[in-house]
This record gives structure tokens, C-alpha cells and sequence, in this order.
């Protein structure tokens, strides 16, 4: 639910902090119970003395008794994100503005096959999806998931990679740029996986996040494939600052990604998204 002032910030306990990989965190907070959020969305994240940024939202709001619980993973990518994983533990306080943008059109895939392609920190914002086609199971048809990362090390929620096995009706596949003694999936990169995948091509949607290569280079052979530009899904970073349209800082076009986005079909971006720089 949006706030009617979306430059106020409610003030968020974290209440559990989980070590992810080299670099990345994911940090559960605590917000109030009004509170309400899509998969696909984000917040932007205060850390008080310092700034904020934008972090998609990796779970699927919980609520007990009268708070909600959310979670966010972070990577260390700036400075306002190097002060989130040296600086947030459990017991810290935060700034938490949203949610904002739209997420990804799930009630537009029930009833067809769902592809989710992730690449490294990309799964984040593509696990509420999961767990809410999880919830839902009967609302939609086959479920692929093919998420992979430059090693295992960095695999993000390793601790429940496998129970997404266990969806019914679901398969997962899973890379790593690199092989370890231990790792008995694919070895290379992530769009190897699209060859592999098991959907009806043309009542199938695809949702993708990654690195912008990883994510071009996945709506080319997912085109090559048969998949129109109407069935696949991204979700874009761009520079968000405010998070509401206002600054123009994350202008695509004459979209701005913060407002009209984060998730855009490719047939709405066209030519855009085969800039550089989104």
C-alpha cells in the first residue's frame, strides 16, 4: 500500500540479518501492518546519516500480529550499500519508504507456463514470484526456474534452492560460470539453460533480471527460441533516486523506470532496451 506522502519514511527494525554470498545480505525488517507489496516491487531504504537506495523486495510480505515483515538482499555495490552490510545488523534501525513501480504481471500469467530466469543478485527480486506461484500452485502451469552465477559460492538462497525442486510441477535448473569439486549442475553460463527449458512456447511468459548482459543475451535466444517480445519479461536497475518520477534521473525514453517500471515487457521497451546503460 502506497503511502499518501511517498517521501515518508517509517522508521523499520531489522529484526534478521542472513549472510547470502560474498558481499550480499539479506536483511528482514520489520514495518507496520498496513503495509502491502507486489512481487516485483521495491522500497527505497534510508540509512539514517548517510542516504538511501533502492532495493527490490525478496519476499513475499508476511504479516504477524501487528507488524509485517519484509525482506531485502543487498550487495555492495556503492557506498550506501557498503554502509547497509558493514554497518545494519539485527537491532538496527532503518528508513523505509514505499513500495514503488510495478511488479511483475503475475495475474496476467495464471494459467500458462512461467519461466524465471535469474542471473547472481538477480534472483532477488524474482523469489517473491516463486513463493507466490508456490501459494498459488493451481493458478498456473509449468513452473521452470533456471537461475545461476559466476560459482556456487554465490548462489543466492542456498538454503531452500532445492525445496523450489519440490514445487509441484516445477523444474529447476542451475549454473555456475565455474566448476567446484562439489557442484554436479550445469557448468557455464545461465542462458545455456534456455535450450533445456520445458514450457509451451506459446502460452508461456518470462520473467528475467540479471546483469544487462546476462538479460540480453537471454532475450535474444529466448526470441531465436519462438517466445514473442510480448511473453518476456525484465526487470531493469537505472539510477532510481526518488522513486516516484519526480527527478528524472532513471529516464529510459520517455519511460521512467522508477514510476512505469521496474518490470517491462520487451515489446514495450523496444529499441530501448538494447541501450547501454539500463
Amino acid at each position: 500500500m502506497k503511502p499518501e506522502n511517498p517521501f515518508l519514511l517509517e522508521r523499520s527494525l531489522v529484526v534478521g540479518v542472513v549472510d547470502e554470498a560474498p558481499g550480499v545480505k539479506t536483511y528482514t525488517l520489520r514495518l507496520s501492518g498496513s503495509y502491502s507489496a507486489e512481487p516485483g516491487q521495491f522500497n527505497m531504504v534510508y540509512i539514517y546519516g548517510l542516504g538511501e537506495v533502492p532495493l527490490s523486495i525478496s519476499s513475499l510480505p508476511s504479516k504477524r500480529g501487528s507488524f509485517t515483515y519484509v525482506e531485502h538482499t543487498a550487495r555492495a555495490v556503492g557506498a550506501v550499500t557498503g554502509a547497509i552490510l558493514s554497518r545494519v545488523s539485527t537491532g538496527s534501525l532503518v528508513g523505509v519508504r514505499g513500495p514503488y513501480g510495478r511488479g511483475w504481471p503475475l495475474r496476467e500469467a495464471e494459467e500458462r507456463d512461467l519461466v524465471v530466469l535469474a542471473g547472481g543478485i538477480g534472483l532477488a527480486p524474482l523469489r517473491p514470484v516463486i513463493k507466490y506461484v508456490e501459494s498459488s500452485r493451481g493458478a498456473f502451469g509449468r513452473l521452470n526456474i533456471l537461475y545461476g552465477a559466476r560459482s556456487p559460492e554465490y548462489l543466492l538462497y542456498k538454503y531452500e534452492l532445492e525445496e523450489y525442486a519440490r514445487i509441484p510441477n516445477t523444474k529447476l535448473l542451475l549454473s555456475s560460470d565455474t566448476a567446484s569439486p562439489n557442484w554436479s549442475y550445469h557448468v557455464g553460463f545461465v542462458t545455456d539453460l534456455i535450450e533445456y527449458i520445458d514450457v509451451d512456447v506459446g502460452n508461456t511468459v518470462v520473467f528475467v533480471c540479471g546483469p544487462e548482459a546476462m538479460m540480453r543475451i537471454s532475450v535474444e535466444k529466448l526470441l531465436n527460441s519462438g517466445f514473442r517480445s510480448d511473453q518476456i519479461y525484465v526487470s531493469l536497475e537505472r539510477r532510481m533516486r526518488c522513486g516516484v518520477g519526480v527527478c528524472g534521473t532513471c529516464q529510459l525514453g520517455h519511460y521512467f523506470v522508477c514510476r512505469d517500471g521496474p518490470v517491462f515487457s520487451i515489446n514495450e521497451l523496444g529499441e530501448y532496451f538494447w541501450i547501454e546503460g539500463i
